[in-house]
């Protein structure tokens, strides 16, 4: 169980890599005003920030999923197993975003998408 309290955590942290990602450099940053500097970006930094907005939406959908499937009588290897899956989706959807891969980024979405539904299922 453990492991999947780890990729809650990982799951947490991932809008902060994405922002990272998407201030890398810092041209022309300006801390006065973050929100209307990354609005104006483009490319990979408008995908990182994407992709960071889109991890924030995820994440408490799947810290709810772990939470009731922990709660549940539900083994928790199965948990283990699918919150690992889903932050290697996660994690590979940023990168498919950041790299403007759509049709992988899409796929990985499902794929992480599918893993907290399934947590919930096996909740009821």
């Amino acid at each position: 169980m453990n492991v999947a309290y780890l990729c809650v955590l990982l799951a947490g942290i991932t809008p902060v890599i994405c922002t990272t990602i998407a201030k890398w450099q810092f041209k022309d940053f300006d801390n006065h005003n973050p929100r209307d500097w990354m609005a104006r970006q483009t490319g990979f930094r408008a995908r990182a920030n994407a992709a960071q907005h889109n991890s924030f939406e995820a994440f408490p959908f799947f810290a709810v999923a772990v939470v009731l499937a922990s709660l549940s009588a539900i083994d928790s290897v199965r948990i283990d197993q699918l919150s690992v899956v889903f932050i290697v989706a996660r994690w590979l959807y940023v990168f498919f975003y950041v790299t403007d891969r759509p049709t992988l980024r899409t796929i990985c979405w499902t794929v992480a998408y599918v893993c907290v539904v399934s947590l919930m299922a096996l909740s009821i």
